[in-house]
């Protein structure tokens, strides 16, 4: 049986929803998304329709919107996006089960709308109507569709020929998809197409899914290996991936990341501060999630001004494997703080950076030793203490001392959401 998919896109979602949080038209009012106690570098987050009918890029810096435009700055509130998200999946579920939604990201969702075609007595087109209909009267949000007989042509139908359809959904089939996204430069507009692999596929001459279909499938399976099959599936707008499959996924192996941009250039020592309270943060969470730790990983990133660059580089780091699982915090900060001192140029200038905690594994209770300390039982009893304070009054309740040195950004972070304001 030929299935039918959705995907759903909440058009320019941070600022419509900050358009309508203030009674005004994302369509026709002049509106980004930025924190306006960052430099004018800082990059928006989102912009209104009303901007980009007006050439303003998305995802600009604010400094690059034409001096003759003017605008609304609205601060990112990511407490309230999350919160608007939720209410708009909730919408999604009156009318399908959660078995056949997967939810992409904030603002974006799949649904398998095969079993609800009949249901409901409609076509394709109309229950992805319906759908949009019904998150416009209660939120006033816009909703952007895409129609597939599968999950890829469904993304594919969102991001190229949705935006261009009068009603904003944009349908796709195999034969469709030859006569409409074929020939569709540039390639990186296709789902999974970054950067990167368009320069690999433009060596072997490839610059549209087209060209990909031409090239040998060995020449494609050399060049990128298991990703070579995704990639001619895809150029012949196949996708065999299902939503059971989804749903049914268990990842091999698991990590726990952490990762920021720092506001200048940090020296040395003040880049370690910040590393150790990420370290803290990762720590406290391996905890709360009653994992072990087979490995640390930890990435340094320069500044134009780094030492670093007289090496030919701009970042440095490694990992390092540990001799059991554990979820010790005084040995992993350790493992951290020589992984830290062993990889990094002291003379740099440091902007980024990213450590993980990897080949997690559920924890097993360290056996009791008579004639041992107790430290580590110590330790996960303060751990524990931590996590219940912060689960009942927020992250910013308990914060250790070292956040309280100059650099330091834990403070800051704990008022946060994936970086930008809560």
């Amino acid at each position: 049986m030929e299935r039918s998919y959705v995907c759903i896109d909440l058009k320019s979602f941070y600022a419509s929803v900050e358009c309508v949080d203030r009674g005004l038209d994302p369509f026709s009012t002049n509106l980004v998304v930025a924190d306006p106690e960052r430099t004018d570098k800082t990059i928006c987050l989102a912009i209104t329709p009303a901007m980009k009918a007006l050439g303003v890029k998305n995802r600009c810096r604010v400094f690059e919107i034409p001096p003759n435009i003017s605008y609304i700055m609205a601060t990112p509130r990511m407490q309230r996006y999350l919160d608007v998200s939720a209410q708009i999946y909730a919408i999604y579920l009156r009318y399908v089960s959660p078995d056949d939604a997967h939810v992409y990201s904030v603002d974006e969702c799949f649904i398998d709308a095969t079993p609800y075609l009949g249901l409901y007595h409609v076509e394709a087109r109309a229950f992805a109507r319906m759908l949009a209909d019904a998150v416009f009267s209660e939120t006033g949000i816009c909703a952007t569709v895409g129609i597939g007989t599968n999950l890829f042509l469904a993304k594919v139908a969102l991001d190229i020929t949705a935006k261009h359809a009068p009603d904003n959904i944009g349908v796709l089939d195999e034969r469709s998809f030859r006569e409409q996204v074929w020939f569709h430069q540039p390639i990186t507009d296709i789902w999974g197409i970054g950067p990167g692999i368009a320069r690999r596929l433009a060596s072997h001459g490839a610059f549209d899914l087209a060209g990909v279909a031409a090239l040998r499938p060995e020449v494609v399976m050399r060049e990128f290996g298991k990703n070579g099959e995704l990639l001619i599936d895809h150029a012949w707008g196949l996708e065999p991936c299902t939503m059971a499959d989804i749903h049914a996924y268990r990842p091999q192996g698991y990590s726990l990341s952490s990762g920021q941009v720092l506001p200048c250039d940090y020296t040395y020592d003040d880049a370690r501060t910040v590393m150790r309270e990420m370290a803290e943060e990762s720590l406290l969470e391996l905890h709360a999630q009653q994992l072990a730790a087979g490995g640390v990983s930890l990435h340094v990133g320069y500044s134009r001004r780094a030492a670093a660059e007289e090496y030919g580089t701009g970042f440095t780091g490694g990992s390092r494997r540990l001799p059991a699982h554990t979820s010790s915090r005084s040995y992993l900060l350790e493992c951290f703080d020589e992984l830290f001192a062993a990889t990094t140029f002291r003379a740099g200038f440091i902007r980024r950076l990213s450590l993980a905690l990897v080949d997690l594994s559920r924890d097993c209770q360290p056996e009791l030793d008579l004639f041992g300390d107790d430290r580590e039982r110590r330790e996960r009893d303060l751990l524990a203490a931590v996590s219940k304070v912060r689960t009942r009054f927020g992250r910013s309740a308990v914060m250790r001392g070292l956040s309280l040195k100059e650099g330091a950004t834990g403070l800051e972070r704990s008022r946060q959401i994936g970086g930008h304001r809560a």
